[in-house]
């Protein structure tokens, strides 16, 4: 790749987003009446976009419907169904789509539109500044699932590892494979269908080989874990994967040690970043590692020979941005990965992916957000605020954000913070949900609303509003532990903060997976209210969920840094919990659990028989 050309593309997307606002006023605001400011949020990003009134159908540029055949592929991590995918040697609509985006730029905007229909994509839907992709009703695109073809034609030349594009992955900076919808450093973009008969396809279950080999199959996990997914029954099949073709597998083409790739790291460094053994050459760590390590962006080379899924959506450093009224649907990995992104509204879509991973929307460092009317039922978290993991922070805090009139299905949390939260989350305001969880007999959901960080992930998150929420089938009744550090504070496998939990904030989620444990997260000034969880019939009896509040604040001996002093471990302050019913838990004598909290309020929350009106610090 040309350097220069790099760097001024880096130097463009680094600049991290500012608040319209000074925090002191906004603060002062939120203390007044926080839901005039998420009024101020709505009333900023429902102004409508606005884009040239000239239509460029794909058909005048040469696409062609595809036909299409039944097959069978999996749907989901140990379910397989009859489905519909392009036939061999469909036609490819990737040049037609991109020459019709290509031309609505040039002529300074307007609308590309794909018809009812059948299309086979064999590349990425790269969107370009005043664009508004629209797909119309009965338009399914299909993608192809051949990881060859997320690495032809993206900006970066790296040699074998092909033709790739920035992304980010896990809240982590690399080059990759590119995301199937995607674009860099746009203004004023759309992507839109006319209603959830607009389908965008990853086809992420689908066999690429004879292997049967699938994006899915990257993940490595064939059964599912007790942790965070519910285990089919008897003969029941799981998605195989091939050995040392996953994110979870020692990868050889990664060094054996990070001073072939960060040489300034003295040895005391590199030890502290690797751990133990070599788990930290495996895909999903290494990028990580070399985060740590503040290996430069060009350096971070993935793609062929690597193993990280790419996302369905992600836009990256974007402004004025619409996602509205389509359906996104087996997806290789997170449904939307909106990262830098500033004033967007997402309306009425429909995440609707159980793979691996395939969580529904997760905005990452993005100022002013509105979402609107939307459904999840996801293969992980449904929405999940992130900004950023370790060093790569350089876009600053998610904040001004507003979740609204949502309903979530199944998910590992319907509501979520973290665990990507480097760089912090703020001023957050969500209202009026319905946590539907309507596969509660077989997929519930884990937990209803969550927070993750621990002493690498750090961050914090404060200002958060959250209120009129209804949870009509209840949440997960069967606890699920993270396994604890040895010589941790808390007893392995003690704390149910991986699912069970109706309202969860978990300050020391999964440490073992982080070798770098230097960042406290910390938590104040969330304010929940009118939650109303109902009970399910099960076979010891009527019940909610397995514990109504679980409050893990950050775990001192989680540190390892070696600066003296540490910086301060804060407990969870300030948190304000009123006016809820939620609901008979399984674990009714100990119907919350506490650690290193000091002011949680609960005023009028009822939990089985008991009305509980205190303030507890632990």
């Amino acid at each position: 790749m040309k350097r220069r050309s790099f760097l001024q593309t880096m130097s463009a997307t680094s600049l991290a987003l500012a608040s319209s606002a000074p925090l002191s006023v906004m603060a002062a605001a939120a203390k007044q009446d926080p839901w005039k400011q998420a009024q101020a949020i709505i009333d900023r990003v429902s102004k409508p976009l606005k884009f040239r009134n000239e239509d460029f159908v794909i058909t005048r540029f040469d696409a062609q419907p595809c036909k299409t055949i039944a097959i069978r592929a999996w749907v989901s991590f140990v379910e397989k169904a009859a489905m519909q995918t392009p036939v061999s040697g469909a036609y490819d609509c990737y040049p037609a789509i991109k020459a019709a985006i290509a031309a609505c730029h040039q002529a300074g905007g307007g609308r590309v539109v794909i018809p009812k229909g059948d299309w086979y994509c064999a590349g990425p839907i790269v969107l370009r500044s005043n664009v508004h992709v629209h797909l119309q009703a009965g338009a399914h695109i299909y993608f192809s699932n051949n990881p060859d073809d997320y690495a032809k034609y993206g900006n970066f030349d790296c040699g074998a590892n092909g033709k790739l594009s920035i992304t980010r992955w896990e809240g982590n900076d690399c080059l990759n494979f590119s995301s199937l919808v995607y674009a860099h450093g746009q203004n004023n973009i759309a992507l839109t269908g006319e209603d959830w008969t607009s389908i965008l396809d990853g086809q992420a279950g689908v066999d690429w080989n004879e292997q049967q080999e699938c994006w899915w199959s990257w993940k490595g996990r064939q059964k599912p874990s007790s942790s965070g997914d519910i285990a089919a029954g008897d003969g029941a099949q799981y998605i195989p994967h091939l050995k040392g073709r996953t994110e979870e597998s020692v990868n050889p083409n990664n060094p054996t040690s990070l001073a072939a790739i960060a040489p300034q790291l003295s040895a005391e460094e590199i030890a502290m970043i690797q751990g133990e053994g070599d788990r930290w050459r495996r895909d999903s760590a290494y990028l990580r590692a070399l985060a740590e390590a503040r290996v430069p962006l060009e350096k971070r080379v993935f793609g062929h020979g690597h193993y990280l899924r790419p996302h369905m959506v992600q836009f990256i450093s974007c402004t004025n941005v619409l996602f509205q009224g389509y359906q996104t649907t087996n997806t290789p990995f997170w449904q939307h990965n909106p990262v830098n992104c500033k004033n967007m509204r997402v309306d009425h879509i429909y995440a609707n992916s159980m793979g691996p991973n395939s969580d529904g929307f997760d905005p990452e460092s993005c100022d002013h957000v509105l979402i609107n009317g939307c459904t999840f039922n996801t293969g992980d978290d449904c929405i999940a605020v992130d900004s950023g993991k370790g060093p790569d922070i350089q876009f600053g805090p998610s904040q001004n954000i507003v979740i609204q009139e949502c309903k979530m299905h199944s998910g590992h949390g319907a509501m979520t913070f973290g665990s990507i939260m480097s760089g912090g989350i703020q001023n957050v305001f969500a209202q009026n949900l319905v946590f539907e969880n309507s596969h509660w007999k077989t997929d519930p959901l884990n937990i209803a609303i969550r927070l993750k960080s621990n002493m690498s992930r750090g961050g914090f998150l404060r200002n958060l509003h959250i209120r009129n929420v209804t949870i009509p089938n209840g949440i997960r009744t069967t606890p699920a532990f993270y396994s604890t550090l040895p010589g941790s504070l808390i007893p392995n496998k003690s704390v149910a903060t991986s699912a069970g939990g109706v309202i969860t904030i978990d300050c020391g989620y999964d440490p073992n997976n982080d070798n770098v444990r230097t960042r406290p997260p910390v938590v104040s000034d969330i304010h929940i209210s009118n939650v109303k969880v109902a009970n399910v019939e099960t076979k010891d009896g009527q019940f909610s969920c397995y514990q109504a509040i679980v409050i893990l604040g950050p775990v001192s001996s989680d540190y390892n840094g070696k600066s003296q002093p540490a910086p301060a471990i804060l407990p969870v302050t300030n948190v304000t919990i009123s006016d809820c019913d939620l609901g008979n838990p399984v674990n009714a004598a100990n119907p919350y659990y506490l650690y290193n909290v000091k002011g949680l309020t609960l005023k009028n929350v009822k939990i089985g028989n008991t009305v509980l009106n205190k303030t507890l610090s632990v």
